[in-house]
């Protein structure tokens, strides 16, 4: 079985996140969110992925590799062009254009190919979808989730008769003019003929556009609505809100890393805690390499990432620190995610580390490698 990951997207909602990353690099528990993608779809059979990239895709390319590690194959596709000067310059053409870029350039589409979000957490049976959609007779499907009255307004909206069949779509329409519950998960699949339905070269979106089309001209689209886990993140107050479910253990099968050295406190290596007035209330991770100093009070649950520094007498609340991240003395961050020079509140309101007091820095900062050697000294 085929799949393609779309994965070009800027993430301009995951902003100031993704300055740093691509969005599908973005880490849950440790761990980019794409890796628990490819390795769903390798346990369902897939065995050869193409990946669309384009915003910091070597990135993505380091990490991945041509997919060895995860037995399967992985191929890229860049969307951009280098300047006269050599800068290069990404420039995505959308998720369906992307798709056609592909198939044009190699054939991959040729055929039944699963095509999927590369910023979402799935548990989605790949297998009984494939299933059904051959079942149907579907030249496309569309994966769908009932959501409640007080979200549709996030999502793409997909309208079926009563056999499945789309016959309309709502793109993230107001509450009160919402005619369905069922939102798209942004994972579909397609039959090689769609392809002809994508004109070469062009700028096209997958949901906003090409399936639009589809019904306009009456052919086999269908929507199976599947009850999954599925953890979108689709901006940056999202990402806060997966990380709290999945530190606390809301999601099934997936633990906190590392030992445990209280209830509900896990650890990766080399961690030095000055537990001298400093209180840890789980559940609360605290990454490799990671120096917490006496009287820090940290509350979950929280994410400190590897190789931090949380100061003397500083109070962390329900908080993501992304690595090497220092936060200062006395200071106190709550319902934030801490991100090299941003913190993004859990409302997705984002303030810079030089605005005002300096409440974190990078801990990998001269001055601060030596006020650590002193402290680890003493």
């Amino acid at each position: 079985m085929k799949a393609m990951i779309l994965a070009a997207g800027r993430g301009m909602r995951v902003e100031p996140l993704t300055d740093v990353l691509p969005k599908p690099m973005i880490p849950l528990l440790g761990k980019p969110v794409m890796a628990y993608l490819v390795e769903h779809l390798a346990r369902h059979g897939v065995t050869q992925i193409m990946v669309n990239v384009a915003h910091l895709h070597e990135k993505m390319e380091a990490y991945f590799g041509n997919g060895q590690h995860y037995g399967l194959e992985i191929g890229y596709s860049f969307e951009g062009y280098a300047t006269s000067s050599g800068e290069i310059v990404p420039e995505p053409m959308g998720s369906a254009g992307g798709m056609r870029k592909i198939h044009d350039f190699s054939g991959f589409f040729a055929d039944t190919t699963v095509v999927l979000c590369g910023d979402a957490l799935i548990d989605l049976d790949i297998i009984a979808a494939v299933a059904e959609h051959r079942a149907r007779g579907a030249l496309a499907t569309v994966i769908t989730q009932e959501v409640a009255s007080d979200k549709v307004s996030r999502y793409g909206v997909v309208m079926t008769d009563d056999s499945g069949r789309v016959t309309a779509f709502q793109e993230k329409p107001p509450r009160e003019l919402a005619h369905s519950h069922q939102a798209s998960t942004g994972i579909y699949i397609f039959e090689p003929a769609v392809m002809d339905l994508i004109p070469a070269g062009a700028e096209l979106d997958i949901g906003s556009q090409l399936l639009p089309l589809m019904v306009q001209r009456g052919l086999p689209l269908y929507a199976q609505c599947r009850q999954f886990s599925w953890i979108d993140i689709g901006t940056a107050a999202d990402y806060w809100s997966a990380m709290q479910a999945l530190i606390a253990g809301e999601v099934e099968n997936l633990p906190l890393p590392g030992r445990q050295l209280a209830p509900g406190v896990h650890a990766g290596l080399n961690t030095h805690i000055d537990w001298v007035e400093t209180i840890i209330e789980g559940p609360v991770y605290i990454g490799a390499g990671t120096r917490i100093d006496a009287g820090a009070h940290i509350i979950g649950p929280c994410w400190i990432g590897p190789g931090c520094h949380i100061g003397a007498g500083a109070r962390v609340v329900r908080t993501v620190v992304f690595s090497y991240t220092r936060i200062a003395p006395d200071v106190e961050l709550s319902d934030s995610i801490v991100c090299r020079e941003h913190a993004v509140g859990r409302d997705g309101v984002s303030r810079k580390r030089n605005s005002g007091r300096a409440m974190w820095e990078d801990a990998r900062s001269l001055a601060n490698v030596g006020v650590t050697g002193i402290l680890a000294a003493a």
